[in-house]
């Protein structure tokens, strides 16, 4: 089948299946465009939590399918490539956390969204890039262990001097590779153009940004910014959003590429075949959703920044 042909079958299936699809702003042009809902994590995972569908197709990488299976426990969660991993998610298991906060003195354990289920189950809260500093802020207690960017738990440092926030080692490989020397040769070529970067990304560029922000930040930040040019420091597939929403501003990824090869993993042909076969289907045990949704749950409860 032409990708044309293969878009109507997937469609049609959808429909005969009472099935819905979830689609990550880093998702390939042509999942996003024939998706029923487009977002980030956190939107991705309250609307999850909001479909009556029979099955959800999430086109993101496995832990975000995993949320999904969280909160809707009843529906059958499909992922259409089972090998669309999360590098940074993987960087943390259950077992080194539980260990980390005994060594520290039990602090309070907020995992970031991009983290695997398991690791959820020894968490206090979650959080989303989008809320991040909020949700910390939140918690009554003093020291907390951040789980498991190192980029995004800095900044949160940053904007919460009055709390001890432990970092984990981890990171994003693609917001890593961003450098203040890609950004300040972009900029110089584009003198006009805002800033606005995720905060993954290393101190240094984020301290030269002009916005700092979820993707869903990102993405209102430019439609509600007056600027014809705009220097973008996360994953390229946000650009499908932003020049949807504004045909008429230029673009510019620092380092000109910038592409998160597991989320790129899944195809219209993939999409198809999981829809067809219903594969690949995440499972869950009851014990490992019961844990796991009470620090999504109080996720969802903070607002964004």
């Amino acid at each position: 089948m032409d990708k044309e042909e293969l878009k109507r079958e997937i469609l049609n299936l959808k429909r005969e299946k009472n099935a819905a699809i979830l689609a990550h702003y880093y998702q390939i042009d042509d999942i996003q465009e024939i998706a029923d809902i487009r977002g980030d994590s956190l939107a991705l995972a309250i609307e999850a939590a909001k479909l009556d569908t029979e099955i959800i197709v999430f086109c993101g990488v496995k832990f975000m399918a995993e949320t999904a299976k969280v909160l809707c426990p009843d529906r059958k969660v499909l992922i259409p490539e089972i090998e669309s991993v999360c590098p940074l998610a993987d960087m943390a298991t259950k077992e080194e956390v539980l260990k980390k906060k005994e060594k520290l003195g039990n602090p309070v354990v907020v995992s970031y969204v991009n983290t695997n289920v398991d690791v959820k189950t020894v968490s206090d809260i979650c959080c989303t890039s989008a809320n991040a500093v909020n949700v910390v802020r939140s918690v009554e207690e003093k020291r907390v262990l951040f789980v498991p960017d190192r980029n995004l738990g800095s900044y949160v440092k940053e904007q919460l001097p009055e709390k001890e926030v432990i970092l984990w080692d981890g990171y994003c490989p693609v917001h890593e590779e961003y450098s203040i020397e890609k950004l300040e040769k972009l900029k110089k070529e584009h003198p006009e153009a805002k800033i606005a970067v995720h905060p993954e990304s290393p101190k240094a560029v984020r301290d030269a940004a002009d916005f700092i922000g979820s993707t869903s930040g990102i993405i209102n930040y430019v439609n509600n910014t007056d600027a014809g040019e705009f220097i973008i420091g996360t994953e390229e597939g946000i650009l499908y959003e932003l020049r949807l929403n504004n045909p008429d501003k230029r673009f510019y990824i620092i380092g000109n590429s910038s592409v998160c090869t597991n989320m790129k993993k899944i195809t219209l042909e993939s999409l198809y075949k999981a829809l067809k076969e219903e594969v690949y289907e995440i499972s869950l045990d009851k014990s490992t959703i019961e844990l796991a949704k009470k620090p999504i749950e109080r996720m969802i409860s903070i607002k964004r920044s």
